[in-house]
């Protein structure tokens, strides 16, 4: 009875960090070496792991809590949109063919999380940072920033965005997200050649200016 149980918890336990990062890689390139990947099958699988909403909530920082609903909802819309296209396009485009990934340690503190691992182009290797979050104990860890060569995909968007806000408000910055967004979203029937590696949360930067 006691081994029947402890079996069962064992298989439904919640994956651990680690095992999230590594199964989101190896989703995304299972797809990405397969014929008919397509930015809309790559943004719908990494939807399973990443948190596209709350990478764009603490990217805007202490500006969340001033904005009212709409803008709350419109921003989250538009960016969520903005980053799952370009997180795809950027997987089906960047041609890093026999790419590898060695595997680090994890970290874990509370209900945030860290995992390590160094990307293996050729010669080459980058360092490559996951932070995770959960909502309580019992929810899954979702992966909300990456962090390559010491540059953080959040404190970058964070950086973008006051420049746009000082520049144009806050209904500039999500008209400017949301044009950026639907240009993206145009290009989203293009094809991977199978071969290619990219990381399991790393999307381009939105280039607004």
């Amino acid at each position: 009875m006691f081994l029947a149980a402890a079996v069962a918890v064992v298989l439904t336990a919640t994956p651990g960090p680690m095992e999230v990062v590594k199964q989101g890689n190896a989703q995304v390139q299972k797809i990405l070496g397969a014929e008919g990947a397509t930015v809309e099958k790559l943004a719908s699988k990494a939807d399973e792991f990443v948190d596209f909403a709350e990478l764009a909530k603490r990217a805007i920082g202490k500006e969340w809590p001033k904005l009212s609903k709409k803008q709350q909802d419109e921003f989250t819309g538009a960016m969520k949109g903005l980053l799952r296209a370009s997180y795809a396009q950027r997987a089906l485009g960047d041609g890093k063919s026999g790419a590898t990934f060695e595997w680090g340690g994890e970290q874990v503190a509370g209900n945030e999380a860290t995992v390590a691992s160094t990307l293996v182009v050729k010669q080459d290797r980058f360092p490559v940072e996951y932070k995770l979050f959960r909502t309580d104990a019992k929810a899954p860890w979702r992966i909300f920033d990456v962090v390559t060569d010491q540059v953080s995909l959040v404190a970058t968007y964070q950086d973008q965005f006051r420049q746009l806000i000082a520049k144009k408000g806050v209904d500039g910055l999500i008209s400017t997200l949301k044009a950026k967004r639907d240009q993206l979203e145009k290009g989203s029937t293009t094809a991977a050649a199978p071969g290619s590696t990219t990381t399991a949360a790393a999307p381009a930067q939105p280039g607004a200016k």
